[in-house]
């Protein structure tokens, strides 16, 4: 688990496995959402890195005769 510390300034630094992992470079914009009492930091992918994503998926699925249409 990696430990970071807030400096004077309110700035961390995301930590060299963290971006590592995640593939981060300098530049990259993140999300920063809170949620009670977490922050929680989502790199911005452009779309074009979507570019086959859903390749292979079957969108087919039987529906519940309860749902409405």
């Amino acid at each position: 688990m990696n430990a970071v510390t807030v400096s004077p300034k309110y700035q961390v630094v995301i930590p060299r496995s963290v971006r590592e992992r995640i593939h981060l470079h300098p530049g990259e914009r993140l999300q920063v959402i809170s949620f009670d009492d977490r922050i929680e930091l989502i790199p911005i992918r452009p779309m074009r890195e979507m570019k086959g994503v859903l390749k292979g998926f079957d969108p087919s699925f039987v529906r519940d005769e309860t749902d409405r249409v």
